[in-house]
């Protein structure tokens, strides 16, 4: 990762980045990203790990199949939500259970 960063980004994919690492490691390693984005680099993260993404990302998309199946800020993240987009429930579909309960 320092070798990237090294050559300043103005984007940076990261593809499971914290996979094969220890619990210390992973604190440090979405620290960093973190820190990152904050200097102005748009980080993109790719993780199969949720609790991973729900921690670090200011916007979560949720693909299934090639397909985008939407798309949610921090704010609005949570397990249930990116699982439901992510086992077919529309965005919209979870914006009107919202308004009802």
């Amino acid at each position: 990762m320092a070798k990237w960063l090294a050559r300043q980004p103005r984007i940076l994919i990261l593809n499971e980045p914290t996979r094969g690492i220890d619990v210390g490691a992973k604190a440090e390693v979405h620290a960093l990203i973190r820190a990152i984005a904050a200097q102005g680099v748009a980080v993109m993260m790719i993780s199969s790990e949720l609790p991973e993404i729900l921690a670090v990302s200011d916007r979560i998309v949720v693909m299934w199949n090639g397909e985008t199946m939407g798309e949610m800020n921090a704010a609005q993240a949570t397990e249930e939500a990116v699982l439901a987009l992510a086992f077919g429930e529309s965005a919209a579909a979870q914006d009107r259970k919202r308004d009802v309960t």
